[in-house]
């Protein structure tokens, strides 16, 4: 089996760089959900803080209303901005990761771009050499 050509290399490292580029993207969508999540919660929170002790509280499961305890109610909000806080600093590790994934990849096509130029280049050259001593 034959090497890969310089063209071939490059276009396999452009693909490579697309395909992070569009996981990235999905993670940043995803973070952004997380953090819309997390507003929502944070609202809930507030707004359990205004409601006195005996109040009644109803949760939406499904098509149905039930009735629940103010603390139940509490301790399911802050249960999920606990998972969602952990949530956002998975998916921004990733991020990170992913971003710097991304920037070394785009520095190995730069680099893979300018050299396949170079052999390009080189190769008009000779082939303008040769062009030069056969009409001598």
């Amino acid at each position: 089996m034959t090497a890969p050509s310089p063209q071939q290399r490059l276009q396999s490292l452009s693909e490579e760089y697309q395909k992070l580029q569009t996981d990235l993207q999905t993670q940043i969508t995803s973070r952004q959900r997380l953090e819309s999540q997390q507003q929502e919660n944070l609202a809930v929170r507030k707004e359990f803080n205004t409601l006195s002790d005996d109040s009644t509280i109803y949760q939406l499961i499904g098509p149905v209303l039930l009735k629940q305890e103010k603390t139940e109610a509490e301790s399911a909000v802050d249960g999920r901005l606990e998972f969602i806080e952990k949530e956002i600093k998975r998916v921004e590790k990733l991020v990170s990761d992913m971003q710097e994934q991304s920037e070394g990849k785009k520095m190995e096509v730069s680099r893979r771009d300018c050299v396949l130029f170079y052999h390009i280049d080189h190769w008009q050259v000779y082939q303008l050499q040769m062009k030069m001593q056969e009409a001598k």
